[in-house]
């Protein structure tokens, strides 16, 4: 096992640094380790103005984040044991060929990529704490409580998800199930506030009073699911045959007002099709943005309801521009090759897809300020939701093409994208402190969203496109 383990640690490495370069990838670490040491030096000041162990929330949520993105292995079944780049083979499928079984092979890709991404993104953050700690005189033991709380805290997002996913692949009445009792807990907590968040996250609970029952109890969150969700994976899906009504003419004729219909129909069949499209819309978007809720709802002692809607929707504008990432996943240039079709006719096409799904974030939006008691500023929050996802997406096409789930991980892009996206962000916080209703300014975005799009169309359309 561990020698399959290393292979798999290798041959991780060797992907990422033939896609990108051995130095661009390498980068990835050296990142986010600069941005863990000059934020530690701002965040004296940034705690000066909220109140004590906000920081503190604000961080383990977002490593919590981490894990719920990376976790979604049950949602992976056949594509893990097949590919992870486009037709790249990888040690996964050698179940195939020699007498390794399915399972077990799958459960050390599962340690491999929690291994790899702990050492790809939490230990540089903690080592760049670590680094700026002497000169903010922060106790050492501070710092290793950091590392140990920041791992249960990825982990525990992890966990959940590889549970909740995997359950879904096996039965989404289960899941349904499971959804239902979360969210009357979730309500019950709500309406009766008789238990402090802390309580109810373990590892933050362990970072602001440690105590060896906590870590007990924070250990059975991150192994119990992880143990069922392992006994409950299965590579075996019974094949059946499926029937469609025909429906891409009639879709292509409804979406007759996008620059490319046919592209678009086709993007959008595809993702339903696949059998991807209600666990992404699930995992990759509620999940994440009802955390965020939760996270946003305790800051209301320093925004305004109103202003906590506003904010949740930009936050709802950034994780909505990785729905890009769902058209484009399984989906490279090399399909269409052989077809005299260029990369910016693509582009506008997914784009078009992309426009299409940006129904599902504003839905969200309208339930959740109505639920909130903050209907009256709905309008405000659509705007700035829908104009921060365009934007995102503009600079993302740009940054990265058809590509943006691999080229993600390269330093220069990943830094370029967030200076671009950070300062339109900043600003559009700026105007929702001083008053809600000036966030409509935000839908000039548009303007730097279409400049944007125009040069990634010159941009792609010049390089040569890469299979993978």
């Amino acid at each position: 096992m561990f020698e399959l383990f290393t292979n798999m640690m290798r041959e991780e490495w060797r992907v990422h640094s033939t896609l990108f370069g051995s130095l661009s990838f390498a980068l990835y670490p050296v990142m986010i380790f600069g941005i863990a040491f000059m934020g530690s030096f701002i965040l004296p000041f940034f705690a000066a103005g909220i109140p004590p162990g906000y920081p503190s929330i604000i961080i383990h949520a977002i490593f919590v984040l981490l894990g719920i993105m990376v976790g979604g292995f049950g949602l992976m079944g056949r594509e893990v044991m097949n590919r992870r780049f486009g037709q790249a083979s990888l040690l996964a499928y050698s179940a195939r060929s020699l007498p390794i079984t399915e399972r077990h092979i799958f459960l050390v890709f599962v340690v491999k990529d929690t291994v790899y991404y702990l050492i790809l993104c939490v230990l540089p953050f903690v080592l760049g704490f670590a680094v700026a700690s002497p000169f903010l005189h922060i106790p050492i033991a501070l710092v290793l409580l950091l590392f140990l709380t920041l791992t249960l805290a990825f982990l525990s997002g992890l966990a959940l998800i590889f549970f909740l996913s995997t359950v879904y692949a096996r039965s989404s009445l289960a899941f349904g199930i499971l959804c239902a009792c979360g969210v009357l807990a979730g309500v019950a907590v709500y309406l009766t506030r008789t238990i402090p968040p802390a309580a109810l996250f373990p590892p933050l609970q362990l970072f602001t009073s440690f105590s060896w029952g906590t870590l007990i109890v924070a250990l059975a969150v991150i192994l119990i699911p992880s143990a069922i969700a392992g006994l409950l994976f299965t590579t075996e899906f019974l094949d059946t045959t499926k029937r469609y009504v025909p429906v891409y003419a009639p879709l292509v004729r409804r979406l007759s007002f996008f620059p490319h219909p046919p592209l678009a129909a086709k993007d959008l069949l595809d993702l339903v099709r696949s059998g991807s499209f209600v666990g992404q819309v699930i995992f990759s978007f509620l999940l994440p943005l009802s955390l965020l809720w939760f996270l946003l709802t305790i800051l209301t002692g320093i925004l305004t309801s109103p202003g906590v809607l506003v904010i949740f929707a930009i936050l709802t504008g950034i994780i909505s521009a990785t729905m890009y990432t769902w058209l484009t996943m399984f989906d490279t240039f090399s399909s269409y090759a052989c077809l005299p079709v260029s990369v910016s006719t693509l582009l506008m096409g997914k784009i078009s897809c992309f426009a299409a799904l940006q129904l599902i974030p504003a839905i969200f939006i309208v339930l959740v300020s109505f639920a909130s008691g903050s209907g009256a500023f709905l309008v405000p929050a659509l705007v700035v939701c829908i104009s921060v996802s365009f934007f995102a997406l503009s600079v993302t096409c740009w940054l990265a093409g058809l590509s943006p789930n691999v080229l993600i991980y390269d330093a220069k892009v990943l830094v370029s994208w967030f200076v671009l996206v950070g300062v339109a962000l900043l600003a559009v916080i700026v105007l929702t402190i001083i008053n809600p209703w000036y966030t409509l300014a935000s839908a000039a975005l548009f303007l730097p969203a279409w400049g944007f799009v125009k040069l990634s169309f010159a941009k792609w359309d010049r390089r040569e496109q890469q299979g993978f």
